[in-house]
This record gives structure tokens, sequence and C-alpha cells, in this order.
């Protein structure tokens, strides 16, 4: 029998039968379709959280100063350059960046470039936490043009025993803000107060432009015994690496507020090491901890223990789903046992003017392909509409969701390509036995009546 031959007749077969035809088909487009959809929704959630709520670079740990130590009866626990030489020369280590955080309190509120051209209210005043980092520690994220050092001071800083104003050797410093405290601003803040969006190209044009005044030593209850110092921060760049609370200003910079004011600028907040290989990482982790240190999980952790119940969520509909394919294929299977009863005259005829036992096992499961192919691009197509309309409800009815609702669905080409298997593999399951039973009908007995 050929191709062509086998093709029509199961259409016509099909179209005999198309009430039956068509709730296998319906069975399979249900397992199908919510196999798609909920692995896609788990796959777009994992995305998001991972490349987007917390971004994690997975070479690079970062090493902290352990919450107990027993100092010299242990070892040092100091995160000082003697530490930095000890953790640079690890084995798999390719790269050592220090972190120093300003350990003074300092209260900053929008400069008036930003009141003039961001539309931005110069009444609103923040607590800010900047952690001093190495230039080649975000050298990628910089924007066009963009220097990440400090502005020296025109005029030279009084050094004397009574410090003012002037003490701190720069004018201005460079700052980078998180990627995702654009998206808050924009999605929720911005929104909510009214305010004008920024867009990257509005950030370009901002590069270098003091955005922000900061007044040092000045906490959010009011004044403290520190003598006040006033400086101002300038952009410099969006980057994965800012902390979401916090920026990320040059480490001389942090050094400097920090001696100014006499606290620690000797020692690091931590250090982030970049191993050479992601397969490397476990053994890094073991040197350290060795050496006495800590190491800082944070938004890893948190990421992590999100990534792990959204695969398990995932999982479980995705099992739900492949059960439902199964008693898609057992109604396949039901549906074609009633059909291969009632046609066994007509096997035996096919039989009787030269078919053979496999023309009409093919002719059946030819069938099933043909449901199981319906049923699964229709399931398919019925998952990408339900994506679209529930990604139309979260936008309209949850404008400030900080990120594209659009991204929650990754309908990557080998999810399609395995659901689609999937119905073909469960309809052609169902179809064996009734394959079977037709192949065996004997010619001469069903002609004899």
């Amino acid at each position: 029998m050929t191709i062509l031959k086998l093709f029509g007749l199961t259409a016509i077969n099909l179209r005999r039968d198309l009430k039956s035809a068509l709730l296998s088909c319906l069975g399979t487009a249900v397992g199908v379709g919510a196999l798609v959809f909920f692995v896609a929704l788990g796959g777009g959630v994992d995305r998001v959280v991972r490349d987007q709520l917390f971004p994690i670079d997975i070479r690079a740990i970062e090493v902290v100063p352990p919450a107990f130590s027993l100092g010299g009866v242990l070892g040092a626990s100091r995160l000082d350059d003697a530490a930095l030489e000890r953790l640079s020369a690890i084995d798999g280590v390719e790269s050592a960046f220090r972190k120093m955080q300003v350990r003074v309190p300092a209260m900053a509120r929008p400069a008036a470039s930003l009141a003039r051209d961001f539309k931005v209210p110069r009444n609103i005043r923040l607590a800010l936490i900047a952690v001093g980092v190495e230039p080649a520690f975000i050298q990628s994220d910089l924007a066009q043009g963009a220097s990440f050092a400090p502005a020296p001071r025109l005029d030279k800083p009084n050094t004397g025993d009574h410090p003012d104003d002037g003490a701190l050797p720069f004018a201005a410093i460079p700052a980078m803000a998180s990627k995702r405290l654009l998206a808050l601003y924009n999605q929720a803040f911005a929104k909510s107060q009214g305010l004008p969006t920024v867009s990257a190209s509005l950030l370009d044009a901002a590069n270098g432009l003091v955005l922000v005044d900061v007044e040092l030593g000045r906490g959010m209850t009011g004044g403290t015994q520190l003598t006040p110092r006033a400086t101002h921060l300038s952009f410099a760049g969006l980057s994965d690496r800012a902390p979401l609370h916090g920026v990320l200003i040059p480490l001389d910079a942090a050094r400097a507020i920090n001696a100014a004011y006499g606290q620690d600028a000797e020692t690091y907040s931590s250090i982030t090491l970049v191993a050479r290989d992601p397969a490397l990482i476990p053994a890094i982790r073991q040197a350290v901890q060795q050496m006495g240190f800590s190491i800082e999980e944070g938004e890893r952790e948190l990421s992590e223990k999100i990534g792990q119940a959204v695969a398990l969520t995932t999982a479980a509909m995705a099992l739900l789903s492949i059960l439902i394919c199964l008693i898609a294929a057992i109604n396949i299977a039901h549906a074609l046992l009633s059909s291969v009863r009632t046609r066994e005259r007509e096997f035996g005829l096919l039989r009787a003017i030269g078919a053979t036992r496999l023309d009409v096992a093919r002719l059946v499961l030819s069938e099933a392909f043909a449901i199981g192919l319906v049923g699964g691009l229709f399931g398919i197509a019925c998952a990408r509409l339900a994506a679209l309309f529930l990604s139309d409800q979260i936008t309209a009815r949850v404008p400030s969701l900080p990120f594209a609702s659009s991204e929650l669905f990754a309908f990557s080409p080998a999810l399609l390509a395995a659901a689609l298997a999937i119905a073909l593999l469960a309809s052609l399951a169902g179809a064996i036995v009734p394959a079977l039973l037709a192949s065996r009908s004997n010619p001469a007995q069903v002609l004899a009546g």
C-alpha cells in the first residue's frame, strides 16, 4: 500500500467517525496544552528569577570575614591585603576583586540636574549605602565613555587639625546602580508617584552628570557627632553586580571617606573570587572555608531556593499533564478497539484484495498518528494563546510588575518539539493493541460470514 493510498484511507476513516476522532484529539490537546503551558511558565519564571531578580555570576563567590573568629588562635580572619594574596593563590581562582563598604552614615537627595532633567522632586531623602570596588570589577558595565575615577577638587582641601567640607580630595564620585533598581523605579515608584520613567537613552545622555547630592556624617535620624561633609555622585552606568539597596563607587573613594572619618580603611568588607571554570567553585569554596573565612550566600541562596521551588512545582504540573496524556492514550485505545470491531469485515476485504497484515496495522496506526498530530498542534496553539492572555491580564491588572510579563513564559523549540513527540507517542501507544487485532483478521472467515 502506497503512502498516498494510506493517507487517503486514513482521512476517509476519520471522517466516517468524526465525533470519536475529535474527542480523542481533545483529550490529547488538553494533556499537551497543559504540559506546554506549565513547563513554559516554570522556565520563564526561573529565567526571570535567575537573570533579572537575582542575577548571579556562576563563576563568582563572595568571601566575607567569619561571623565568629578566635583571631590568632586559628589564624588571621581579617580581609586585608595579606588575605587577598592568599585567596588569589587558591588553585582555580582567575581573579580577585576587593570591596570596601563606606563605614560612615550618609544621606542622599536628588541633585539639581536630576530635578531639572528628569523631573524628580528634590525633597526625597534616602540613606546612602555605598560599596567601593575596583574599576576592573565593573569595567564591562560602564556607560560608553564613562570613567570610574573620582573627579578631583579644583581647590586644595584643608588638611589641618580641623578639617572642613573640603577635607575630601574629590568633588564628585562616579557611581553605578543596579539595573533592577531602574526597573523598579520605572514600573513601581515612577508610576505610583506620577513621575516620568527613565529610559536607557536618557541614562546614556546622563553619563558623567551629577545626579545625587550626598551629605556624609548624617544619618536617618538627623545629625551625628561626625563632621558633615558634602560630595556628589555622578552617573557611571548600570550593573547587575551593584546591590539593589545601594551603589558601587571606586574603591579609592570609599577608602578615602573611611580614612577621613577615622574608620577602618585597611580591611575589606568582602573579596569576590572569580573561578576559571564554574566546575572549580566547590573546590575553591572548600579552600576558602579551610582558611577560616566565610562565604556570603545572600541572593545566590535565595535564588537557588526559589529556583528549586519553581522546578518542583513545574515538575508536579508536568507529571499531571503527562498523566492526562496517558489517559488520552487509553481513550484512543478504547475508541480504536471499538472501531476495529465494527470494521472487521472491512479489514477482511482489504486482506482479500492483497493488503498485508502490516498494511492493515499501518492503517490503524496512521489514524492514531493523525489524531496525535492534530491534538498536539491544537494543544500547543491553545497553550500559546493562554500564555498571551495571561500576560495581557498581568500587564493590565498589575502594572507595577517590575519585569515584562511576556518574559514569564519560555516557549523554546525543544519544548514544543518534545510536547508534540509526547502527543504522537501517546496516540501510537494507544493504537498498538487495536492495530495488532486488526492485522490478525482472517479474510476467509470474514468473507464466509
